[in-house]
């Protein structure tokens, strides 16, 4: 049950990781009037907060989570940002990235059953 609750948190902060990631390309996305304003701007400095704390959940989870783990877990994070890719900003799904995502689902079902 603990190993679950950690489990959990981990990929809780993965998938936080990802909103942040979104975050920082719709700020990417703006013009701004200076390099200053293009680094520091709110979207841009809550995104790099969030990063923190998904970052802090990590080392948190990794108190029982082994490392072998940790890395299938953190391997979601491509499942989301594509996700979001799609919904947010229209991307469009090739081949490519369907073959590249069920790969990363097959290895983490590979994993899960061993």
């Amino acid at each position: 049950m603990r190993f679950l609750a950690y489990a959990s948190l981990m990929i809780f902060g993965t998938f936080v990781s990802s909103i942040a990631q979104v975050m920082l390309k719709k700020a990417a996305m703006k013009d701004y009037s200076s390099h200053f304003r293009e680094y520091f701007n709110p979207t841009v400095i809550i995104a790099y907060i969030i990063f923190l704390g998904a970052s802090f959940l990590g080392i948190l989870a990794y108190k029982v989570v082994p490392l072998s783990m940790g890395a299938i877990l953190e391997a979601t994070s491509y499942i989301y940002v594509t996700i979001f890719g799609v919904t947010i900003f229209k991307e469009t799904i090739t081949k490519k990235r369907i073959i590249a995502l069920l790969i990363i689902l097959s290895g983490i079902v590979v994993y899960a059953l061993g």
